[in-house]
């Protein structure tokens, strides 16, 4: 690994108060990308304020389904046979993420899976804000080629062992981690703090293990809804209320579940639509801030905005369509 440039006289004014106190580095591998997907391996790395690592744990997960791409995690149905059933290291887990800011390598994907499961296991994971490594490399504006793991990790001169091993994966973002930190702090860079909101309702879809082997699944699979009999009104209004026939479309964590959040905008009388558009009424978001495509062509069209208790609010009171 690189030494780290940063010293004791790199913070003049001394080390950020408004950095957090700790910080969990995690990696999980999955059976896949999809909702319905499981986590088969997880490691977290706990680090200090300043990024120094206070110690590491690692465990594997029996996910009850098909492993998944055994090809990249290398974990088989022989392996995980025997493993614990998440419901088993759900306290523990929560133990190492307790009072720490959750890092990840696309954060929002090992958040809304730790979230899933836990919102399966009836429990709320103890995390309130994560922080993604892609992001924080941007701040920085680190030259990186792309922003893989193995780029990030190339730079800070970190050694990958095992790509895809949960715990190897965890050790080389938390030594990667390190450094990135520190330069944000010499530099008075702001950390790209995004806020996690555990899952409050969820539902799930039983997977059965599959004789044939592994089928291939999407991040959010495609669901046919019968098409919105209302025409759109137009766009939303602050202080109206909406209407039915508006579309609607999300972007980011939902609290509830974003399927189930998306039934009741249908079952309201609102146009659930999966891009954004000019015609697009309404873009519900609670990661304003967050880059998504989505968002940035909201801000580029000028579609309002609202974050999800204000559309919960606004779900309550829909006006009929003109018909």
């Amino acid at each position: 690994m690189l030494e780290d440039p940063t010293t004791a006289a790199s913070f003049p004014t001394g080390w950020p108060a408004a950095y957090p106190p700790g910080y969990a580095v995690v990696d999980v591998e999955t059976t896949g990308l999809a909702r319905d997907d499981r986590i088969i391996s997880a490691a977290v790395y706990r680090l200090d304020a300043r990024g120094e690592v206070e110690d590491h744990w690692y465990t594997l997960v029996n996910p009850e389904r098909d492993p998944g791409p055994v090809w990249i995690h290398g974990l088989t149905s022989e392996v995980l046979e025997s493993a614990p059933l998440f419901t088993d290291i759900a306290e523990e887990f929560a133990t190492r993420l307790e009072g720490r800011v959750l890092v990840a390598h696309n954060a929002v994907f090992d958040w809304q899976m730790i979230a899933r499961e836990y919102a399966r296991a009836r429990r709320e994971a103890p995390v309130r804000q994560r922080l993604c490594t892609i992001a924080l490399s941007k701040e920085l504006g680190l030259p990186l080629p792309n922003h893989k793991l193995e780029s990030l990790a190339a730079h800070f001169g970190v050694v990958q062992r095992r790509a895809h091993h949960a715990l190897d994966d965890a050790r080389v973002l938390a030594e990667a981690f390190r450094p990135s930190l520190r330069a944000a702090a010499a530099g008075g860079v702001r950390l790209p703090l995004l806020e996690c909101r555990p899952l409050t309702e969820f539902t799930d879809r039983p997977v059965p293990r599959q004789a044939g082997g592994y089928r291939p699944t999407s991040w959010r699979p495609s669901r046919k809804r019968p098409a919105c009999p209302h025409p759109n009104p137009g766009r939303y209004e602050d202080g109206k209320p909406l209407k039915q026939g508006m579309r609607v479309a999300f972007s980011g964590d939902t609290s509830v579940e974003r399927e189930l959040l998306e039934d009741r905008a249908a079952e309201a009388g609102l146009h659930v639509a999966t891009s954004l558009s000019r015609l697009t009424s309404l873009l519900v978001t609670n990661d304003p801030d967050s880059g998504t495509s989505k968002v940035v062509k909201a801000r580029q069209y000028g579609t309002p905005v609202v974050d999800e208790a204000a559309f919960g609010q606004l779900l309550r009171d829909v006006e009929p369509a003109d018909e």
